[in-house]
């Protein structure tokens, strides 16, 4: 690594291009894990209404009960406390409104991979009932609002919630996915370069789709939206810059150069320095900083870039795992259906490969179309000419035949394979998550937050 000369006076890049795909590379034996994010409200059950971060029955106090039950190492932000490590690797962590997210420590296998995020939640969702709170998973908090929300005190917020402010429009939503948000996300691996290629081409293709299929935020600030997919129309405006579709993974031969190049034209929106403070960015694309560093004179380092990929969030975001994170968070009982459909279509060579053959043809333009129309239309939505419940019963088959095989070969049990019945049920009747929560919210539920939460919280162990 070389020294940059300073702002204004361009020298060598800061960063070599192996020093670029460091953050990409697998280390270890190559082997095929899969790891899970699950984002949660934890809520006053009376309510809905999202905790607050301070008081004795804030998320602090919560996240210090654990650590100090638990064990594991605290995490913190000048001096606040922020997550945990547990002592088995996995993390608890707070999202800028309060959402705890609960990480999983990657496994071999969906059905351990399920097993153990279960049991985790239901740990916690008992911890959450001694503070009288609720543990809430799904797609967005549903009975908060922007102008209600407490924001956790962590430092890079308020420097994301200016760099918003200041990109305007295109950004106009991002304070919101900021703040309430929930998602269930899924990590999976890449074993070598042709790996990588086969397996980023079909997940950034496919992801519209299951999008659409997993489209379950039909309630925000109480009352229906008017939406299936409130947290995918917020996705499309929280700078489409840095997240939505993946463009160059949709190419045949997509590598890690193409995923760099990209990544080089997109500026950074805060970097750490060296006494830990968080400062906003220089508004130019990351290559330029290769070579002019910071405004303070700094020089780029392998950190800043690897918090710059943190500040990408496409549908598909690749480093050293695939993080797929476009779908909507699912009902709780139904949560092992997302990583069972991703597990049977990327850990399977031929279902892969058939899903992408499926999907190759078509264009940029046309999933972009899709991602527009599908928090109104989820499966009613269209992929060019292709109607996507069409698309999604074929990518759930092929899906159903890699666990299958999996099954066979003795590496999961045979339970797996119910894992993705919720979306069978969803493919036969039309009705999605949303679709099912909207009659439920009219009928049984009565409009009332207490019969909400009563019907989707985590039930403690």
């Amino acid at each position: 690594m070389t020294s940059t000369p300073g702002p204004g006076r361009p020298g060598p890049p800061a960063l070599d291009r192996e020093e670029l795909r460091a953050p990409f590379a697998r280390t270890g034996t190559p082997v095929e894990r899969v790891g899970l994010e699950i984002e949660n409200g934890l809520v006053d059950p009376r309510t809905g209404r999202a905790a607050r971060y301070e008081g004795a029955r804030g998320v602090r106090a919560v996240l210090a009960t654990a650590l100090a039950e638990w064990g594991g190492e605290p995490q913190t932000d000048t001096g606040r406390l922020t997550g945990v490590t547990l002592p088995d690797g996995s993390q608890l962590t707070l999202e800028h409104g309060g959402q705890l997210e609960y990480s999983s420590t990657p496994v071999v296998g969906l059905g351990r991979a399920v097993t153990e995020a279960e049991a985790a939640l239901r740990r916690l969702a008992a911890l959450a009932d001694r503070f009288g709170l609720a543990l809430l998973p799904g797609a967005q908090l549903p009975f908060e609002q922007l102008d209600t929300v407490s924001w956790v005190p962590m430092s890079r917020g308020a420097v994301m919630r200016d760099y918003f402010a200041r990109t305007g429009e295109p950004a106009g939503r991002a304070t919101t996915i900021m703040s309430m948000s929930l998602s269930t996300q899924v990590h999976l691996d890449h074993l070598s370069a042709a790996d990588f290629t086969r397996k980023l081409r079909m997940l950034v293709a496919a992801a519209p789709v299951v999008t659409a299929l997993l489209v379950n935020s039909p309630i925000s600030g109480g009352r229906s939206n008017g939406m299936l997919s409130h947290r995918s129309y917020n996705w499309l405006r929280m700078d489409p810059r840095r997240c939505g579709l993946l463009e160059p993974a949709l190419r045949p031969d997509v590598s890690v150069d193409d995923v760099i190049d990209w990544a080089l034209r997109i500026p950074m929106i805060y970097y750490r320095t060296a006494d830990g403070r968080y400062r906003p960015a220089p508004d130019r694309p990351f290559a330029d900083l290769l070579t002019s560093g910071f405004d303070d004179g700094s020089t780029v380092t392998p950190a800043h870039w690897a918090g710059h990929l943190s500040q990408l969030w496409t549908d598909v975001r690749v480093r050293r795992t695939f993080e797929l994170r476009s779908a909507d968070g699912p009902p709780h009982h139904s949560i092992p259906a997302l990583p069972a459909l991703w597990v049977g279509l990327g850990y399977h060579p031929p279902s892969c490969q058939a899903a992408w053959q499926l999907l190759r043809h078509h264009t940029a333009r046309e999933y972009q179309a899709l991602l527009d129309s599908l928090p109104f239309e989820g499966l009613r939505a269209r992929l060019g000419d292709s109607p996507v419940a069409e698309l999604a019963t074929e990518l759930l088959r092929l899906a159903r035949a890699g666990l299958t095989a999996q099954v066979r070969a003795g590496r999961e049990p045979p339970e797996v394979l119910g894992h993705l019945d919720p979306l069978d049920e969803i493919l036969a009747t039309g009705r999605t998550f949303a679709e099912q929560c909207l009659a439920r919210w009219e009928t049984d539920l009565r409009g009332d937050p207490r019969r909400y939460v009563a019907a989707y919280r985590v039930q403690a162990e």
